[in-house]
Parts: structure tokens; sequence; C-alpha cells
């Protein structure tokens, strides 16, 4: 990754830059990429998540008991587990309006996400067709969302392009050779 890329902005001028550069040789390598191990984190629940749900939806015979489970986990690990961390770390006050109407938007988009999900399978979705797609829309619609509210220095190269353009045809590929059911 380049250097500056992990500052606010995308890396500012030269002093930002050594000021970063210095930081992130002071830490080790597996600092740096702890990250990683998260974002593994998330692609296997996510990945799992899908075919869950629709198991789970099938067993409790309606929709809305399984968005009921779903609100009840998300209450679970999205309420309590924060709750007592910030409680341990006397991190309870302060909370912005901006940062808290962001953040709030953020969770509503995503429940609204796991809504359609939900209905995407009760109309008839697989999810082995649902979750490619979602996951193979997501990051598209998210790359040029966050390139709106975080413009990019330059304009991206060719290559950037060439990887939207692969995985809409990634995602298309997924209807198109669909294995019979």
């Amino acid at each position: 990754m380049p250097r500056g890329i992990l500052t606010p902005g995308g890396g500012g001028g030269l002093a930002e830059k050594a000021e970063h550069s210095a930081a992130a040789s002071s830490h080790s390598t597996g600092r740096r990429t702890t990250w990683i191990w998260f974002v593994a984190g998330a692609v296997l629940s996510w990945g799992v998540y899908g075919a869950m749900l629709a198991r789970g939806q099938t067993q409790l015979g309606n929709p809305l008991k399984a968005l009921l489970c779903v609100g009840l986990a998300y209450f679970l690990v999205g309420v309590l587990v924060p709750l007592g961390g910030l409680w341990r770390q006397d991190g309870l006050s302060g909370f912005n309006r901006a940062g808290t109407v962001s953040a709030t938007i953020g969770g509503l988009l995503g429940a609204v996400g796991a809504v359609c999900i939900i209905w995407a399978f009760k109309s008839g979705g697989l999810p082995i067709y649902v979750m490619p797609l979602v996951f193979g829309g997501a990051p598209i619609v998210n790359v040029l969302w966050t390139m709106a509210m975080q413009p990019p220095k330059k304009a991206p190269g060719p290559l950037w392009y060439l990887g939207l353009i692969l995985a809409s045809l990634g995602a298309g590929m997924v209807l198109y050779f669909r294995p019979p059911t």
C-alpha cells in the first residue's frame, strides 16, 4: 500500500507523509497488517451469512421471524459489546452530532440491506445467486460512493476501470453460468 494512504484525506503534504512514514516504520509489520485478519473475519462471516439466513428463514417459515432474529443478533453484537467496551474505557460520553448521524445512517443502511436479502430469498432468490450478486455489486457501489464523498487527488487509471468492469462481469457470470436447480 502506498505511503500516506492511511492518513486522513489520503496523504497531504510532504511533512504529513514523512510523519506517517516514521510512525509506520516504528510499528512492527504484524501491527500494520492486523487489519487483514478482521477483513478475513468479515469475509468468512458474511460469506456464510446468506446461506444461514436463508436456512433460518425457511425453518422459521416467515421472513419477519428471520429478520427479528437478525435484529436480536445485531443488538447482542452491535449494542451490548460496544456498550461494555465503552463503559470499560469511560467512553460513554462525548458523542458528536455528525458522527452519530453518519454512523446511524450506516447502521440503517446495513439493516435495510438485511431486509432486502431476506425479501430476495422470500421472493425465490437462492443464496447461491443472491449473495454473489450482493457482494459483487456492493464493492462497486462502495467505491463510487466513497470516491464521491472523498474525491481522489488524481483520476483513477485504466486498471481501476477494468476492475469495475470485471466485478460487474463476474456478477453477471454468476447468473448466466448458474448450476441447474
